[in-house]
């Protein structure tokens, strides 16, 4: 089943990405210049779709070395996908200000190694999926290209605050579970490009979007919590943006 599932994932990257492909190289091959009025606009206002790939950058506790049942802890990757909406703000010909807040979707897991089988898995590695519905609120500042027909490239970098509204930090029942605390704040870093159409523009952009705080609320009393110290988010993002 899972063989199935990879497999059409697989298959759906590739339309997708081809179709990208086709909508970008026949943005760039026509002749006329389209919205030529959207670069004079104050403001303009948009929506975002995507996918990404999400996991923490941690740190292992002290508390490691004084015990022998868990040989490593080690995040892994694991995909997502993100809602958003966009309100820009243009400076100058050069530079515009955006606020892109999204709801991602995305699951971050840690892979334990262990020297002793666990009883109820009846395995030496044992999976903790942390899952998370994040609101994030960034606030971006684009460096544009000039505009070449129809096409225009930009850089971006931003600061962000995160809210995640499935953490599990104050949840009572642990069950060996990983608690996660609930804000987090980072930055943002990427490029993206524009095309041009007669009512819209298509804007495809990739970033990575790393964390800053420790998320990880640590207990000492539960095995797979107390070994590891801080963890820290690691996302990288493709999205999708329609802008009129």
């Amino acid at each position: 089943m899972l063989y199935i599932q990879c497999k059409k994932t697989g298959r759906l990257k590739k339309v997708f990405l081809a179709l990208l492909l086709f909508i970008s190289v026949s943005s760039i091959a026509q002749r006329q210049l389209n919205m030529e009025d959207h670069d004079y606009k104050p403001y303009y206002f948009g929506i975002s779709l995507g996918m990404n790939r999400g996991s923490f950058h941690s740190e292992l506790h002290p508390a490691y070395l004084s015990q022998d049942s868990i040989l490593t802890a080690e995040p892994t990757w694991s995909a997502g996908f993100n809602l958003g909406l966009s309100a820009t703000v243009r400076l100058n010909r050069r530079f515009e200000l955006r606020f892109n807040p999204q709801l991602i979707f995305t699951e971050r897991n840690v892979q334990y190694n262990l020297r002793y089988k666990e009883p109820y898995e009846n395995a030496y590695f044992i999976q903790k999926k942390v899952e998370s519905v994040i609101t994030s609120f960034p606030f971006q500042l684009r460096f544009m290209s000039d505009r070449i027909g129809n096409f225009r490239v930009y850089m971006m970098g931003a600061g962000k605050v995160d809210l995640d509204l499935a953490s599990n930090a104050q949840a009572r029942k642990a069950d060996d579970m990983l608690k996660i605390g609930r804000m987090d704040y980072g930055f943002e870093a990427g490029v993206g490009f524009k095309f041009y159409y007669p009512s819209f523009i298509l804007a495809p952009e990739i970033k990575i979007s790393n964390g800053l705080g420790n998320l990880h609320s640590r207990n000492e009393s539960l095995n797979y919590s107390r070994v590891i110290g801080d963890m820290r988010s690691r996302m990288v993002v493709f999205t999708i943006h329609l802008e009129g």
